[in-house]
């Protein structure tokens, strides 16, 4: 019983002096924690273009590669670029497909789009333009008073046919630039309704396809495929090598340079970091693959800097995806990740806490006995110096009453010693208080 008791008191004090240090500790926690990113969401939306295109099937394995980490991704088909910049900007969907070109550079930084963010790109989208006719044509100008398809309103390829048409003397407004796009397009073609049409695809591309393969088309070979380079910084040179589609019938029959632009991925830049990093991982798993004008590892990455590169992108570029990442389960990386921002201040500021613990402990306790000791040392100074006979009963009382309260004092027993030794002293006071009493009655 005893033992417990001992026990006990030496918990008391121990919870005394441990309270302060979680009161600090529980203070950091509070802080720490409003810099700890909340758990990322486990469904997200991603606008796209139409259930035919590339965006869509892009999107539809990002969607594979995001469920296997047991995040959904919800797929939005749209009209084209510029409804799903809409869409992102209305918080309609988290992620969104845009052709390149379609926002100018110096917009992104400050300007309407200053809260969207680039991934990067994640594959070239060549530039096609097909025509009718035996007549060589390697310069867009030479498609002037024609009847070109250029893109319904609204698309992303309506925009770039319209801007390399007017850089060609060709007006915008004209009566010949017709909203047709796609497969439609493409019948309209072969139906000599137009004369030319525009299409913003990859080379995999039914709509693509279909038209490499019709007989009396043919792709404009632009002969001043450099010139564009310097006026539109966003494009790039791409080469369609000859026989590549047909190598018995040898189409294309010369090697045909196109234009291509890029297929960019572009973010809110509240996106959740953790779920840009997966986004990321998708994007190279899907389109870090060689292709037919790609090489393999040439995406996903930043070529078509109308929007400023994400920070989550910029370090992934440079340093791959998180580390936990790699090694852990994505759930368990991004829990061990919040902890961690928690935890370390909280390590940080406990360490000395918990160095200075055992002192704080031991003042605590050694300050309930030097209490006893500060009235017996003001006793005794009174006796020396200020012995007053008629007041020898009050002194015997306030001895007796230091003595009392150390006698009853509970202390851990590591520090028994001190008690006793408090003892001791107060024994020595009540000797020197007898033999004070003692001479004043032999002097009597």
């Amino acid at each position: 019983m005893q033992h417990l008791r001992a026990r006990l008191v030496a918990l008391r004090y121990l919870l005394a002096t441990a309270w302060p240090i979680v009161l600090i500790t529980a203070i950091g926690l509070a802080v720490a924690y409003q810099f700890v990113s909340p758990e990322p969401p486990r469904r997200i939306t991603i606008t796209t273009g139409s259930d035919s295109g590339a965006y869509y099937a892009y999107a539809q394995r990002y969607a594979v590669q995001l469920a296997t980490k047991g995040v959904t991704l919800d797929i939005l088909t749209s009209a084209g670029s510029h409804q799903n910049l809409e869409r992102i900007e209305n918080r309609e969907a988290d992620i969104a497909f845009v052709q390149g070109g379609i926002v100018p550079p110096a917009v992104g930084e400050d300007d309407g789009e200053g809260s969207l963010r680039s991934l990067g790109s994640v594959s070239y989208e060549p530039v096609w333009v097909f025509y009718r006719g035996a007549q060589r044509v390697d310069k867009l100008h030479q498609l002037a008073g024609q009847r070109i398809a250029v893109g319904e309103d609204g698309s992303g390829i309506r925009g770039l046919a319209l801007s390399l048409l007017e850089a060609n003397e060709i007006p915008a407004n004209s009566p010949n630039l017709l909203p047709i796009a796609g497969l439609t397009a493409a019948e309209a073609l072969q139906q000599g309704q137009i004369d030319a049409a525009f299409i913003v695809a990859a080379q995999e591309a039914p709509v693509v396809q279909v038209m490499l393969r019709s007989p009396g088309l043919r792709v404009v070979s632009l002969s001043q495929a450099e010139a564009y380079l310097r006026r539109f910084p966003f494009l790039s040179k791409i080469v369609l090598p000859r026989g590549v589609v047909d190598l018995v019938r040898d189409l294309p029959p010369r090697d045909t340079l196109l234009l291509a632009t890029t297929a960019n991925i572009i973010v809110r830049d509240d996106l959740h970091p953790a779920l840009a990093s997966l986004l990321l991982q998708a994007m190279t798993e899907v389109n870090g693959k060689s292709g037919f004008f790609q090489r393999a590892g040439e995406f996903p990455a930043y070529k078509d800097h109308s929007f400023p590169l994400s920070k989550d992108a910029e370090h992934y570029y440079k340093s791959g995806p998180p580390f936990l990442q790699v090694y852990l389960p994505f759930w368990l990386a991004v829990l061990v990740e919040r902890l961690f921002v928690m935890i370390l201040p909280l390590v940080m500021l406990s360490l000395p806490l918990l160095k200075f613990a055992p002192a704080i402990y031991s003042w605590r306790v050694r300050s309930k006995i030097f209490r006893y000791y500060g009235d017996l040392k003001f006793l005794e100074n009174d006796l020396r110096h200020h012995y007053d006979p008629a007041r020898h009963q009050q002194y015997v009382d306030h001895l007796d009453h230091i003595d009392e309260g150390a006698s009853v004092l509970n202390i851990p027993l590591a520090f028994s010693d001190l008690l006793y030794t408090l003892r001791e002293h107060i024994n020595l006071v009540r000797a020197e208080l007898r033999r004070l009493a003692t001479n004043h009655d032999k002097d009597n």
